[in-house]
């Protein structure tokens, strides 16, 4: 077989890993989030003093260490003892929270839960959007090498691999931080911010152009099912956008959740009552027209439609402003509970309908995406509310990417400014679309010089860590000068 064939055949045919592997790989982020915290923490009352010594370097190091190797390590060569990791790193985590917090006053955490907290952002969205980018750009590269097991990579037709939720992940996540989410006035009327929402895509199409030519002219290995033959996930993030902008204007926000249900509830009667399923998996009929080329990734579009909506359901949601600890506490306890709650109906769905299909973007699919990623924002929020009482009880407000404690008179605004210049999760949040494109361009370019299949387990494992570096490094040297890449 041809280099190519042996990639493509390299990545096909999978059936994914359970749910709870996936639960498990997600759970990881806000423990390294802890972790890396609670370092800053103790520093600041070993030395009284942030940010660390040789500022640009040393917190670099430490965010790649505590964020990004842990998670490179989960997804390869850690990934056959990924309990013990979770549970190592917990039981760390609640070591050092127990010695910050020790001699705390026993009225702490009453009044903890009455404290206000600042509202000019939600750091755990934040967390959730930056750590769906970073999971995808460790994974896009790492399937291509044998360290990576493949039950994690994208399954063919069935089946729940971490690669799938994050396809899923990214469409949610784009959804949370929409300007109807975020409660943004439209300007002028209906058609206008339609028309405008249209023309803001016009880099998503750009890229997804671009990724075409290079693909076709280069013969770089591709996966047709995973699409089509001329469609890629660009193209799926524009439409999206774009259906569901149509949508949101004419569609009351209250009721989101259920125009998301009935969409994905109706593309499921057809997939089941109709030959459409079938089609899609079954017809290798790729050369009779455009729709048969690409007829995985025109159909998921519905699905992704309804995700999108739910997204924005859940954005307007979490980015209600709230008083107090207490009323966000309850709101992530809101969160987790709506979680398990749509795993209980996937498992219903999965036993008396038909399983996940990330091809389909199936009903089951859109669940499941929806649960675990309900799951992860939770686990985010649950996180940062850790943090802050962290940093309450030992007088550490320096900690970037989380919440503060509201205080009408502070004069510590232009420290946490200098150690947010320092932070890699707010680099990333700077440049997101930056990000992603330069880890393609990064995968493409390992792709075409190393022969990654037959690559041995240290080697790749270097690799990937010197890919993931040189990503970061390019975002964080941006955000430290304040230069955000926006040309649209």
């Amino acid at each position: 077989m041809a280099q190519r064939e042996l990639k493509e055949a390299f990545v096909s045919n999978l059936n994914g890993t359970s749910l709870e592997e996936v639960a498990l790989g997600s759970f990881l982020s806000p423990v390294c989030v802890v972790n890396r915290g609670l370092f800053l923490i103790l520093y600041y009352q070993a030395k009284g003093k942030l940010p660390l010594p040789h500022p640009l370097f040393s917190h670099l190091l430490l965010d790649l260490c505590a964020l990004i190797v842990p998670l490179v390590l989960s997804c390869t060569v850690l990934s056959s003892v990924l309990h013990q990791v979770a549970v190592s790193l917990t039981f760390f985590s609640a070591c050092v929270f127990c010695y910050i917090c020790r001699g705390c006053p026993k009225n702490t955490v009453s009044a903890f839960l009455q404290s206000h907290v600042e509202f000019n952002q939600v750091p755990f969205v934040t967390l959730f959007r930056v750590f769906v980018n970073v999971k995808t750009a460790i994974s896009i590269l790492a399937v291509d090498f044998s360290v990576f097991p493949r039950r994690y990579a994208k399954t063919e037709t069935y089946g729940t691999g971490v690669m799938d939720f994050g396809v899923g992940a990214f469409i949610f996540a784009n959804a949370l931080v929409c300007p109807e989410a975020r409660r943004r006035n439209i300007s002028g009327s209906k058609m206008s911010h339609v028309a405008k929402q249209l023309l803001s895509v016009w880099p998503l199409v750009a890229l997804g152009m671009g990724r075409l030519v290079s693909v076709k002219m280069t013969s770089y290995h591709e996966h047709v099912t995973e699409y089509g033959v001329h469609w890629n996930f660009f193209f799926t993030l524009a439409i999206v956008r774009v259906v569901a902008s149509v949508l949101l204007v004419v569609l009351p926000t209250s009721l989101l959740w259920i125009f998301a249900l009935l969409i994905s509830g109706f593309y499921q009667f057809t997939l089941e009552t109709s030959g459409l399923k079938a089609f899609i998996i079954h017809n290798s009929d790729r050369e009779k027209d455009f729709l048969h080329a690409n007829k995985e990734g025109l159909f998921s579009i519905l699905g992704y439609v309804a995700i999108y909506l739910t997204g924005v359901q859940i954005g307007l949601y979490v980015m209600q402003p709230r008083a107090n600890v207490k009323e966000w506490l309850r709101a992530l306890v809101s969160l987790l509970l709506g979680s398990f709650a749509l795993y209980a109906a996937l498992h219903a769905c999965q036993t008396l309908v038909e399983p996940v299909s990330r091809r389909l973007a199936n009903f089951p699919f859109c669940l499941w995406s929806v649960a675990q990623s309900l799951f992860f924002l939770s686990c985010l929020g649950l996180a940062d509310i850790i943090l802050l009482f962290s940093k309450r009880a030992s007088g550490c407000h320096f900690v970037p990417s989380s919440w503060n404690l509201y205080k009408k008179h502070y004069d510590g605004d232009k420290k946490s400014g200098e150690i947010g210049r320092l932070c890699l999760i707010q680099a990333v949040s700077r440049n997101q679309l930056l990000f992603f494109l330069l880890a393609n361009v990064m995968t493409g370019l390992t792709n075409s010089v190393v022969d990654t299949i037959s690559c041995s387990t240290y080697f790749s494992l270097c690799l990937l860590l010197l890919y993931m570096f040189i990503n970061c490094f390019v975002i964080y040297v941006l955000h430290f000068y304040g230069i955000t890449v926006k040309f649209w």
